[in-house]
């Protein structure tokens, strides 16, 4: 799998606007790109993030139904989280498995890093495939804005409702489960 790729330089002419918000940090930039055009872009700073495809014993895959206020919409989602400032990304998912979908999980795999939306945000997020979970019988406290429920699907219900479309999964965990699905042989 290949690395996220390396930054190629670029020259910081102005800082227009910054705006911090939960977690993000959305600027306006002036710049020369690496090929000598200038032009203002705005991005959107994030501090990276982990996600993880969890899969019982079993075989069932582990998934959220999580509302979203940017689309007003549940969406089925893998458990993630955004690092805190410093944190490790593997030791950020074993924490949000633990307060998201209540597992811990001892077989961990790396899925790869991933660039969700490279148009306008430098977020990375961290992929991995969980295995041998065990369900917390006292799971962490997660976040109090957080409305989400745990379910519980093969992977042929799974790629049934990404093909019918009647349930949206967000794009990071479409991503995360075909990666998983080439490494468990699916």
């Amino acid at each position: 799998m290949a690395p996220v790729p390396a930054p190629e330089p670029f020259e910081l002419l102005e800082t227009v606007e910054a705006v911090d918000a939960r977690k993000l940090r959305f600027e306006r930039n002036r710049i020369k790109l690496p090929m000598g055009v200038e032009g203002t872009f705005g991005i959107i700073r994030h501090p990276g993030a982990s996600l993880a495809v969890p899969i019982t014993d079993d075989g069932q895959v582990v998934l959220l139904r999580q509302y979203r206020f940017a689309v007003q919409a549940r969406l089925l989602e893998f458990p993630a989280g955004t690092l805190e400032e410093g944190e490790d990304p593997l030791d950020s998912m074993k924490r949000e498995l633990g307060e998201e979908a209540g597992y811990s999980a001892e077989r961990w795999d790396a899925l790869g890093p991933m660039l969700p939306c490279p148009g306008y945000s430098d977020e990375v997020i961290h992929c991995f495939l969980a295995r041998q979970l065990t369900p917390l019988e006292n799971p962490p406290a997660g976040d109090d804005d957080e409305d989400l429920e745990v379910l519980l699907m093969s992977p042929q219900e799974l790629d049934a409702q990404l093909a019918s479309g009647n349930e949206w999964l967000d794009g990071k965990s479409i991503t995360a489960w075909f990666r998983a699905k080439q490494l468990l042989g699916l």
